[in-house]
This record gives structure tokens, sequence and C-alpha cells, in this order.
């Protein structure tokens, strides 16, 4: 009988030597923390903090990022809501409205200043300051990493300004002089989308108050005294209103179809968030540029600070110490300057840190008009009018404002009627608990 044997020596050197390697490959392996991470951007946005994902990926020995990327804010959100304790991302992007602080109080976040005092960044100076409500708590302290702070400004097409013959070739500040180069612009290529907005309330309730240095939500903008909508406001919406009915703006309206019709270069001037810009530079065809909000120098000589908006990154309790020691080591790691600075380069967020600002050569405002100096103003102390607003059930309160302007913009109501109506509306909800 002849015995036939499976390893041979040989073959048994060759198998041991495979299963090591193949332990030791595994163990090298495991040895990495993985922390999930989800987010909603634009596509150019996506684009870049995927890449950025995978910088990190390469370097990083003890940590490994996975994403999982959503359509919309409220998608992520809505799945948030439903996801086991023992699953939840140790990192998620969440919007904050106007220096809401609501986010904060939700069981499962990880304020991010508890987290960076057990494992500090280092040589970063965050450029938002404490006195700024965005992502700061009320004694200044940092609640989310604000990698997605935007602010509203107005686009413009500067061809489009060139075949209109408009000198200066950009729009001006004030409304009424705006009016008039709107007119000309429609008049001479522009009849399909003189101007147009994406964000109705930032633009003609929030930020009309503070660009133009008044308090938008009663003293010190805690609402104690509820909204009051003056002559500042009525006027200024009887003005859009007459703007729509004119057809030298389009009907603003949420949504990416908005920026689409900017850049495609069928829209004049487009008044939106600045996390757009990245997403218009990315597109070779469409020569603009970039100024602050328009403000009534009746009211004020010059103009203010829109408020900071957007979202960021907060972090969520539950996971392991290793979880968190990686989580906070890519935090660190999307801080660090060149890390930062292409960031805020390419995608038209605030800066995170000043280095990333600092680092900023010249050369990359060249095109981008009055860019530059808005983002500058931010990293200083903000005025008292500009620094956010706290307002209890302001998430409902903004949904009422947008529908009132809904209402007002498609001729159902004066401006009048419409604004005191929502005033009142709101001031019932901000007295609910």
């Amino acid at each position: 009988m002849n015995t036939h044997s499976l390893f041979t020596p040989k073959r048994l050197g060759c198998a041991l030597f495979t299963a090591f390697a193949g332990l030791a490959f595994s163990s090298t392996a495991w040895s990495a923390t993985d922390i999930q991470v989800w987010y909603s951007l634009n596509d150019q946005n996506k684009k870049i903090f995927e890449q950025l994902v995978k910088d990190f990926n390469k370097q990083s020995k003890d940590a490994q990022v996975k994403t999982k990327a959503f359509d919309t804010e409220a998608d992520l959100d809505a799945a948030l809501s439903l996801t086991a304790d023992k699953e939840r991302p140790q990192l998620v992007q969440l919007p904050e409205v106007s220096g809401l602080d609501d986010v904060s109080t939700r069981s499962y976040i990880w304020p991010l200043h508890q987290a960076l005092a057990k494992n500090p960044v280092k040589n970063a100076r965050w450029f938002l300051p404490a006195e700024n409500n965005f992502m700061h708590d009320a004694r200044g302290n940092l609640l989310a990493l604000p990698m997605m702070a935007e602010i509203p400004v107005m686009y413009y097409n500067v061809d489009a300004f060139k075949k209109a013959g408009l000198t200066p070739q950009q729009p001006s500040r004030a409304w009424l002089e705006l009016q008039e180069q709107l007119v000309t612009l429609a008049n001479n290529g522009s009849r399909r989308c003189p101007l147009t907005s994406d964000q109705p309330v930032s633009i003609n309730l929030e930020n009309l108050a503070a660009v133009n240095k008044q308090f938008y939500a009663g003293a010190d903008n805690r609402a104690k005294a509820g909204f009051n909508f003056d002559t500042m406001y009525i006027r200024h919406l009887s003005t859009m209103i007459s703007w729509v009915r004119s057809e030298i703006m389009v009907h603003p309206s949420e949504g990416p179809q908005s920026p689409k019709r900017f850049e495609s270069g069928e829209c004049a001037v487009f008044l939106s968030n600045s996390g757009n810009l990245g997403e218009f530079a990315a597109q070779r065809k469409l020569d603009f540029s970039v100024s602050g909000i328009p403000y009534y120098p009746q009211v004020t000589a010059t103009p203010g600070n829109p408020f900071v908006t957007g979202s960021g990154l907060w972090l969520t309790k539950g996971h392991s110490a290793e979880h968190d020691k990686a989580s906070t080591d890519f935090i660190g790691w999307l801080a660090q300057t060149a890390n930062a600075a292409k960031w805020y380069q390419d995608t038209g967020f605030l800066p995170l840190t000043h280095e990333a600002f600092n680092a900023t050569d010249a050369s990359y405002y060249s095109k981008l008009g009055e860019w530059r100096n808005l983002v500058a103003a931010y990293g200083q102390k903000p005025e008292n009018t500009t620094r956010g607003f706290r307002v209890h059930n302001y998430h409902q309160i903004r949904a009422i404002f947008n529908t009132t302007l809904e209402n007002a913009l498609d001729g159902k109501q004066s401006a009048m009627t419409a604004l005191q109506t929502a005033a009142t509306e709101a001031n019932k909800l901000i007295k609910q608990k």
C-alpha cells in the first residue's frame, strides 16, 4: 500500500510561511482603528473631502477613516435618529442655524472642547474667535469642528456685466443702486435671470439686520422681547416684491437649481452662501467674482458682517478610548496648515485656522473680488449685532419665515401683513418650552 502525504517537508514549510505571513498582515490591518464619518456636501466639496480622507488614511498607521455621504443634511440627520447607540458614527456633519446650540444638547453629542482637553490639537489657532456664537457655547467653548462654516455673499458673472456695458463691472452693494444695474443687465443679455438667491430667509431677514448693524432677534439677539419687523424690513420686502413682479429678480428658491443656474451662466447675480465658491471655480467657462451682500446706506454708513452659518463635524459619545483618540487625531490632521488651507481654498468655507488663512497666497484671490477682506473680518472679535443669535425653537420659526417670504413674493400678502403675521407666530413659539 502506497502512503501519500499531503504535506512534504518542503510544502509544509511553505504553508507555515504563508500562514504566518497572513497572520502578520492581518495583525497590521487589525491594529488600525476605524472611525466612521457621515457627511453631506455638494459634488465639488465632496471630492475635496474624500481626497483629504484618502491622504489621511495613507499616512496614518493607527486610524483609518470610513465615510458615508448623504444627499442632504436632513437625510443624514434622519438616518442618525434611527441608528442604534453602538452603531453611531464617531463624527457627523450637522448644521447650526445662526448660533443655535440645540445640537449640543443631544444626549449622544460629545462637545469638542471636552475631547480636545484629553487629546489637544497642537500648533493651531482656531480662526473663528470664541466670541462668535457659531459652534461655540455661551462661555466661548468650541462645540464642534467648524469645518463647513460659511457666510452669505454676492456672486456675479463678470462676462454679464461686461456685456451690459456696466462700469464698474461689479454689482453695487447698495440695494437701490443694484436695482438700476439689474435693469441694465435685464435689457442687455440677462433677461432670463438678472438676480436670484437660494437663501431667502438669510438674505432678506436674518442678514438684512446684521449687514445693516441692527439686532435681529431683540436686544442682544436673544429675542427676549420677541421679533419686531420694523420699517426697514417692510420697505425691503416691498422692494423685493416689486423686483419679482418686474422680473429683475427670479423668485428665490431653496435647493440645487438656483446655484446651477448661476453656474451655467444664466444668472448675472446670485446671493448665496460661500460654500458654493469651490463649485463655481471648478467651472472653467464661468468668469465670476465675489462681493459682500447689499445693505442700505440710509441705515448704516458702512456695512456690517453677516452671521456665520453652515455646519460642522460633531463628535459622538459611547465609543472606546481608541476610537475617541482616532477621531481627535483625524480632527488634528484636518487642522494642519496644509490640509486646512487646501480645504479653505478649494471649497469657499471659512478657514479652520489662522495658519490656513495666512498660508493662502495673494494669487488665490486675484479674481475673487472682495473675498479676502470678507473672510479676514471673521478672524477678529465680532460686533454684538453680528456675533450670532440664540432663539428658542428657531428651526420652526425659520420654517414659518420661509413660508412668509414665499407668500409675499408670490403676491399673496403685502409686506406689512406678511411680516406682522410672521412675527406674531414666531413670538408664540419663542414662549413654548
